[in-house]
């Protein structure tokens, strides 16, 4: 299956500007559920198909405040063995296309993909361990707010978003994961320690 150059820039949350565009025919790699809604919010917007495979606790609550519109996604919590033709085949109808894999993945199966990328434009999220990923997303530390001295409960995450290219050197970037609005956006004032709750 020979893939073609074809490749287009996604609408993107501005939060990511400066830090990654998504692009048709990449895959690309995240840590967690957080990332990957927040990569889905920008297209689903704009009027794109999405699909979610292998994630049958993915949150739809969530993702429809992060901006995903569940009315344009297709969701199959549960593929089964056969769930890279399950993936293949939600490349054709779906613009971004999110997996969660159940099993390791070999660098051609990776490779097949990837033409089928190039030929259908569209962009794959691959939630845990892929080889050949374009770029890597991770949270590399966290702070809750919300919470005081015995009351309250969690509003709003800022995050340190870290992207790797390559050897290239990583990019980063301080952003709420959501804000108290259910926002993406820039962090301008990082929380102290006294409003924050860490976690790794």
């Amino acid at each position: 299956m020979q893939g073609t150059a074809a490749s287009r820039p996604l609408e993107m949350v501005p939060a990511f500007a400066g830090l990654l565009q998504l692009k048709t025919g990449a895959t690309y790699g995240v840590d967690c559920p957080s990332l990957v809604m927040a990569l889905m919010a920008g297209p689903s917007r704009a009027g794109a198909w999405s699909a979610v495979v292998g994630a049958a606790d993915f949150g739809l609550e969530a993702a429809v405040e992060y901006g995903v519109d569940l009315e344009r996604t297709i969701l199959v919590p549960d593929p089964g063995e056969q769930w890279l033709s399950v993936v293949a085949g939600l490349i054709d109808v779906a613009t971004v296309v999110v997996v969660r894999p159940p099993a390791p993945v070999t660098e051609h199966q990776a490779a097949r993909l990837t033409s089928r990328l190039r030929q259908r434009d569209a962009v794959l999220i691959a939630w845990g361990d892929w080889p050949r990923v374009d770029a890597r997303l991770t949270v590399r530390a966290s702070s809750w707010q919300g919470l005081g001295r015995g009351y309250g409960h969690l509003v709003g995450r800022q995050a340190t978003v870290t992207v790797r290219r390559g050897t290239a050197p990583p990019r980063e970037a301080l952003m709420w994961l959501p804000d108290a609005d259910r926002q993406i956006t820039l962090v301008e004032s990082p929380l102290t320690p006294m409003h924050a709750v860490r976690v790794s």
